[in-house]
């Protein structure tokens, strides 16, 4: 019950969203099988006049639909960018199976006598064709089409994975965060609207509107005007046109806060995974995004990052967090990490990113270089017993960390280390660390205070600015409430940042967030 009462609140608080969402759904989901439905029937036809192509081109459309979705957008992303266009073409793939093998089949189990009557009767094999084969075969080509639509509504939830929209963005800004709730307000409208539309089909294939023959024109044309429900957020869709991941959007302190403490910021916004967003910008597919202050790819892209004047964002500290009881079982393990407090500032740990993503360095091996350039690495001395479990979050810099906390350990203790970098978003790493999963992560600062604190909003703006006074406020409440552990911050300050491409900041003399309100 208080699930429920959850969920509808929270979509009762993003109603104006989860339309959106709706409509993108339904757009990409139809403007596929339109398209499907133009090249398989006609090829389904084709194919029963040329029985030597038809186990071609049906094995060929068995082939594409096997091929796993993300796998196929991955493939997509190169050729035809991120957004609608991938994601419509994916779909399409993956919608031409039923209705191509259906209309095939429809047509080569219509009786033969029934045929040979026809043509005894005078009637052209375009006749046969219109009035007697499609009409006996449209209850299967029907049956194919409803098997294509519901198909396509589940995988097109995939699409908000590259910037498509949709109501997969729910769904995976809920996994990033853990969030039941906003998984379930992703996951139910679509299950709901693949039951809705699989009946409405069912309606039609039934012969209740008109004659059954007719039913297909009707579909056809209720389709195209389905197709463009995906288009009507888009085209009233108001402000800079922005790339924010799933969690960002979700976050107390991510986008929400943002627009809140710049009164009259507005975006259109389209919810990109990381690896996706700086790409995105780059290729002037987006305007703004909301990326890492320490992330290689700001150089690597030649992005300008905008100063956060009026603080929505506080500052993000980087520090190794330490389950309940590990700093009083294993001091030594305490020891080794402090090592590395203060030793990295912002250039450093952005360098230690470029090697990774740019020149493709392992996280090990920039881990183990950087170290040795401190005098700090040890050969491991870990004698196989006791090993520490060591997560992350799913980006470059948590890799880096999780390795040189693993060097660290094995080299300065007896301990051994079992790093498990890519859990998740914050949610998940901490719960992990609060139940006693994991043993250690690297976490921040404000992400601490605004996060996984319930901090009074007057607390908040009272420290917001001194950094110091953060970490102090969150080492202590962590302490006090959960019995975790934060060490010593490592130097450098991973904040929240607005970027924009450097051209468009000179263009425009963008230089803070505050020039982006109109």
């Amino acid at each position: 019950m208080e699930q429920l009462t959850l969920l509808w609140q929270f979509l009762a608080d993003n109603r104006a969203k989860l339309l959106e969402q709706v409509l993108e759904h339904i757009g990409l989901t139809f403007i596929s099988l339109l398209l499907a439905a133009i090249v398989a029937i006609p090829l389904g036809i084709f194919i029963t006049r040329r029985q030597k192509l038809a186990g071609g081109f049906l094995g060929l459309a068995g082939i594409l639909q096997t091929v796993p979705s993300i796998a196929l957008l991955g493939f997509l992303i190169p050729l035809l960018g991120i957004g609608a266009k991938p994601a419509i073409v994916a779909l399409f793939f993956y919608a031409l199976l039923p209705i191509l093998r259906n209309t095939y089949t429809g047509i080569q189990e219509v009786d033969a006598s029934v045929k040979e009557a026809a043509l005894g009767i005078g009637l052209s094999k375009g006749q046969m064709l219109r009035q007697v084969e499609l009409p006996l075969a449209l209850p299967v080509i029907f049956a194919g089409l409803r098997t294509a639509t519901v198909i396509n509504v589940g995988v097109a939830t995939l699409a908000a994975y590259i910037g498509a929209g949709g109501l997969g963005e729910f769904i995976f800004g809920g996994i990033a965060l853990n969030n039941t709730t906003m998984i379930l307000a992703g996951a139910l409208p679509a299950a709901a609207l693949a039951i809705l539309f699989d009946q409405m089909l069912a309606f039609l294939q039934r012969g209740r509107v008109g004659k059954l023959r007719n039913n297909l024109p009707v579909l056809l044309l209720g389709v195209a005007f389905l197709s463009s429900a995906y288009f009507w957020p888009q085209v009233y869709a108001p402000g800079w046109k922005a790339g924010f991941p799933p969690e960002f959007m979700g976050r107390k302190d991510g986008y929400n806060n943002l627009v809140d403490t710049y009164g009259g910021l507005r975006f259109n916004t389209t919810v990109l995974n990381n690896a996706l967003m700086y790409a995105a910008v780059k290729e002037k597919e987006v305007d703004v995004i909301s990326g890492y202050s320490t992330d290689g790819r700001i150089k690597a892209y030649g992005l300008a990052i905008l100063e956060d004047d009026r603080h929505a964002f506080p500052p993000y500290y980087c520090t190794p967090i330490l389950r309940k009881g590990l700093a009083e079982e294993h001091p030594e393990v305490v020891k080794a990490l402090n090592l590395l407090a203060g030793k990295i500032n912002d250039s450093v740990m952005t360098s230690l990113n470029y090697r990774v993503d740019f020149d493709k360095e392992s996280p090990e091996a920039v881990a183990r270089n950087f170290l040795e350039s401190l005098g700090l690495w040890r050969p491991d001395r870990a004698q196989g017993g006791e090993a520490l479990i060591i997560g992350s979050k799913i980006f470059t810099e948590q890799y880096i960390l999780v390795e040189l906390f693993s060097q660290l350990i094995n080299g300065y203790t007896d301990l051994d280390t079992d790093p498990r970098p890519g859990l998740g978003g914050t949610k998940i790493c901490f719960d992990a660390l609060a139940a006693g999963e994991v043993d250690l992560y690297p976490e921040y600062t404000g992400t601490g205070l605004q996060v996984l604190l319930d901090t009074p909003d007057s607390v908040t703006q009272q420290i917001i600015t001194e950094a110091d006074a953060v970490y102090g406020y969150v080492k202590t409440r962590f302490r006090k409430q959960y019995g975790i552990e934060w060490l010593e911050p490592l130097g450098f300050n991973n904040t929240y940042a607005l970027m924009v491409r450097e051209e468009m900041a000179r263009k425009l003399k963008l230089e803070k967030v505050s020039g982006l309100v109109r």
